[in-house]
């Protein structure tokens, strides 16, 4: 009779210890995940200050086209000048993301797929901080494009 009430203790001791183990992992999980994201912020906020700070300094800088007496430098300095705007432009569509990300964060809905609801892992964060789709989303959203065309 001793021996079935110590394997039932067993039994029973086992899916505490499991139980136990798996508590301090999720806990960790959910700690990193709240300890990542400032970084993620911070990151985000010093790009959207260094782009910022770059625009202000272009506008402020501004070489007058007029200046240049031959017209084959006036003309480069043209096709200069639209490059940089293309790149501005990407940089305004950059700025936009970022903005919409650091909104999300202050919504506590960062890191929340928009098609499937579901995480984003950190990893895709770190290297995309503005990104609004977890890998399997994105993956189909870019077939779907492909099919389209």
């Amino acid at each position: 009779m001793k021996a079935r009430p110590a394997t039932k203790r067993a039994s029973s001791t086992r899916p505490s210890v499991t139980v136990a183990a798996v508590r301090p992992v999720s806990k960790k999980m959910s700690g990193a995940k709240k300890a990542k994201y400032p970084d993620i912020r911070r990151d985000l906020e010093r790009q959207r200050e260094a782009i910022l700070d770059e625009v202000g300094e272009v506008l402020t800088n501004r070489p007058d086209l007029e200046a240049l007496p031959d017209v084959s430098d006036q003309a480069s300095a043209e096709v200069d000048q639209n490059f940089s705007m293309r790149i501005r432009e990407r940089e305004r569509k950059l700025l936009k993301k970022i903005d919409e990300a650091l909104d999300r964060m202050n919504a506590a809905i960062y890191g929340i797929c928009e098609r499937c609801g579901g995480d984003i892992p950190y990893k895709r964060l770190k290297a995309r901080p503005v990104t609004t789709l977890c890998i399997e989303c994105k993956t189909l959203e870019e077939q779907e494009e492909r099919a389209r065309r």
